[in-house]
């Protein structure tokens, strides 16, 4: 046991005693950072590689069709586009079935006085006692007056005969409103005188003949015999047809 340990002491001074060489790092062979920046740069560029994948030779085979998607919203409308050619003509339909039978409007009057007239203190409205037309009885003959049921155009005339030396002079009325004016003046002869005109009327209108007040003395004359005095009116156009 003695001469073992004797030879671990001789071995272990052995290795003590072996001179051992200077330590070195791994990086003391590079050149100092001056020097390698220039070296750095004057070495070639090293090209970048950069990967390419072609993906046909990836590519699978195609896949079912998908569910159809929620629609979107509806765009802004476009402009007008230009008109297009006219179509072929269709072929003719069949005849309707027939209408109502036309609803014509009408009225008209014509009334004559067989008495002579002489003016008062007050306006008078002549007042006639012979029908030739009154259809459908639109002329009031106790008034004198026509009165308008159907709004639209009408035409009227009056015809009167003149008094001798005594003057003439009446209007053709609308309501209260003086539209036509029949005058003679004084003479030894009588003659026949005659106004017409044309008014729009509207339901409820009335039309007469009035003759002038006493302030200016004036007359019309007929007799028993023969009619003078006439009073006419009919409805030219209705105003809805």
């Amino acid at each position: 046991m003695f001469g073992s340990l004797l030879l671990a002491c001789l071995f272990l001074h052995l290795v003590v005693s072996i001179p051992q060489p200077p330590c070195r790092r791994c990086c003391d062979h590079l050149p100092p950072l001056d020097e390698a920046a220039t070296l750095r740069e004057s070495m070639p560029a090293i090209p970048e590689v950069r990967t390419y994948i072609n993906m046909t030779i990836l590519k699978g085979d195609k896949g079912d069709r998908g569910e159809r998607g929620t629609p979107g919203k509806p765009g802004i409308e476009g402009s007008l586009g230009p008109r297009g050619s006219e179509g072929p003509k269709g072929d003719k339909g069949q005849a309707g079935a027939p209408g109502d039978a036309c609803k014509s409007q009408h009225s008209a009057f014509s009334v004559g006085r067989r008495k002579s007239l002489h003016s008062v203190d007050n306006y008078q409205a002549l007042i006639f006692d012979t029908i030739f037309v009154n259809s459908p009885e639109h002329f009031d003959m106790f008034a004198g007056k026509y009165h308008c049921q159907i709004p639209g155009i009408y035409f009227f005339n009056v015809n009167i005969h003149t008094w001798n030396f005594k003057e003439t002079y009446l209007h053709i009325m609308h309501n209260n409103s003086e539209k036509a004016i029949v005058y003679a003046q004084p003479s030894d002869r009588s003659i026949m005188q005659s106004q017409s005109i044309m008014l729009p009327l509207q339901g409820g209108d009335e039309v007469w003949v009035r003759l002038y007040k006493r302030e200016r003395e004036n007359a019309i004359y007929s007799d028993d015999v023969d009619i003078y005095i006439t009073f006419n009116g009919y409805l030219i156009k209705p105003e809805t047809e």
